[in-house]
């Protein structure tokens, strides 16, 4: 699959991607890719995060490709059952926090505990570091197989933000084509 072929639904964490971050880059750079945008980046609501992933899926005009990141990693897994069937051809996941963590912070991202384990209806892969201060490596993976998710180590890359010195990420985008390829 091509960029031309799919709308590139960018989905960010708590807070929103900034400027400088890969997915605000990919979103400049990817001539089909639009940022799922949220009423409350500060306060993020579970079911509010989740009915504008549903809506941006269903007005998208092509298939979709979903690009989370952070807490917008669990917002695209929770709104995954009600997902229109088929529109979603697959979804690019990267430093999934633990929210199931006793000691995770912030605790408002806590809404969106369980983390859901059922299969995904889509192809998939999560994006984990060794190093993420949100997320043990193991969990990450564990969270992955439960999802029927391709696990992909990043190493020693922390959050994968621009605080760990990802903003541009070239490796990142290198690997996104590569799952897109995969899609057909």
């Amino acid at each position: 699959m091509k960029t031309s072929d799919c709308d590139i639904l960018i989905v960010p964490g708590h807070t929103n991607s900034g400027v400088d971050h890969w997915q605000s880059r990919w979103e400049r750079q990817l001539s089909t890719a639009w940022r799922v945008e949220q009423e409350n980046w500060d306060n993020p609501n579970k079911d509010a995060w989740v009915a504008r992933i549903v809506e941006d899926v269903k007005r998208a005009g092509k298939p979709v490709v979903l690009v989370g990141h952070s807490l917008g990693v669990l917002a695209i897994v929770h709104a995954a059952p009600l997902l229109l069937k088929d529109k979603v051809q697959g979804a690019f996941l990267v430093s999934m926090p633990d929210v199931e963590r006793p000691d995770f912070i912030p605790a408002i991202d806590r809404a969106f505990a369980p983390i859901p384990r059922d299969p995904l209806p889509f192809p998939s892969v999560l994006v984990a570091s060794r190093t993420d201060p949100h997320c043990d490596y193991a969990k990450a993976e564990d969270v992955a197989y439960s999802w029927g998710a391709a696990i992909v180590d990043a190493g020693d890359a922390g959050h994968l933000n621009t605080d760990s010195g990802h903003g541009p990420w070239p490796e990142g985008l290198m690997r996104f084509a590569g799952f897109l390829k995969r899609l057909g």
